[in-house]
């Protein structure tokens, strides 16, 4: 694969785009530190560290996919699958801390969950690579959807 710098850059600039704006439009985890938590919620510092390591892996692979070579309707389809994710992953923060809508928020997160899920197959069947560097952003969401019925029992 040659390394095309424009697209990698893109690639890794939009999830990023994405988070800090979502982040920007729900107005931070002010309240995170206020709210009665559930047994292993980390720090409020924590979670800008773990999303930006996990934009930029989700950057990445779809990097990988966008210049993989392969047929142009599965990697179009691919990155669909990516796109709508990454969506919810932006209304997430706006319902959970913006608006205050933990269900709502946690229905959602059950949604972004499944779409992960079908991204990461949609990425393997093109590049192996690019489907395996979506497991910590699967994984976390999991944990995150932990954290969020926790929340919504426990406030």
């Amino acid at each position: 694969m040659k390394l095309d710098v424009k697209k990698l850059l893109l690639s890794l600039a939009l999830p990023l785009a994405v988070g800090g704006l979502s982040a920007l439009l729900s107005f931070g985890m002010g309240e995170y530190e206020q709210l009665n938590r559930p047994p292993l919620s980390p720090p409020g510092w924590i979670f800008p560290l773990v999303w930006t390591v996990l934009y930029l892996l989700m950057g990445y692979a779809s990097y990988r996919i966008l210049v993989s070579g392969k047929d142009e309707s599965a990697v179009r389809e691919a990155l669909i699958f990516y796109g709508i994710q990454l969506l919810l992953n932006f209304l997430w923060s706006i319902l959970f801390f913006g608006l205050e809508w933990r269900l709502a928020a946690f229905i959602l997160l059950i949604g972004l969950w499944i779409l992960i899920y079908l991204t990461m197959r949609k990425f393997t069947e093109l590049d192996e690579l690019a489907g395996n560097l979506l497991i910590p952003y699967l994984l976390w969401v999991t944990f995150a959807g932990y954290l969020n019925l926790g929340f919504i029992l426990l406030n």
